[in-house]
């Protein structure tokens, strides 16, 4: 029968593993990791680009959606906007005439009531405008037709004290108004392009 052989006590110690492998295989192990860092941080940044341009090109389709919607909206709306103010203005305009004369004469009248006024009007106006100031007990009125007067345009006269009512240039300024904003002109002062 074979005996077991039992370890030896008096042996020496098993030589102790050489350094510079494990230095290799450290030296091996950082430089993977920091390459695979590196291109983590450069996959991070690659997205954040794409999606910086992604949003830009966002950002700049909706200007120019928003642009273009804006002006086929104000392109639609523009001849409504011009028919208003060419015909339903100056309608609105001449029937509420007396009214603005009678508001014009009030302060006038408080401060000079045995003075006569003068209202001067173009012919057309006149049955309006006086209809108006007739409806009312008034100071004494003279009304004086003037053909060179627009039919929106009436001058009040109460001694040195003189007045104008004027819807047809209130009209026109808001159609100048208009057309400016529906059609802007370039400022002659701003530098050109070109």
């Amino acid at each position: 029968m074979t005996r077991p052989s039992l370890p030896r006590f008096d042996a020496p110690p098993p030589a102790a593993p050489d350094p510079a492998p494990e230095e290799e295989r450290l030296a091996a192990y950082e430089q993977g990791y920091s390459a695979g860092w590196d291109d983590a941080v450069a996959a991070q940044e690659a997205e954040v680009t794409k999606l910086r341009g992604d949003l830009g090109r966002n950002l700049q389709e909706l200007s120019f959606t928003y642009h273009e919607a804006r002006g086929h909206v104000l392109r639609a709306v523009e001849p409504l906007l011009a028919e208003m103010v060419g015909k339903l203005l100056p309608a609105v305009a001449r029937r509420s005439l007396g009214a603005m004369v009678v508001e014009a004469l009030r302060p006038l009248a408080e401060d000079l009531a045995d003075t006569p006024v003068e209202v001067t009007v173009h012919p057309a106006s006149r049955a309006a405008v006086e209809a108006m100031l007739t409806r009312d007990p008034a100071p004494p009125l003279r009304i004086v037709e003037e053909p060179s007067l627009g039919e929106g345009q009436v001058y009040l006269r109460l001694g040195r004290i003189e007045r104008r009512v004027d819807l047809d240039g209130i009209v026109d300024a808001i159609d100048a108004a208009l057309a400016a904003f529906f059609h802007p002109q370039p400022d002659p002062e701003s530098p050109s392009d070109g």
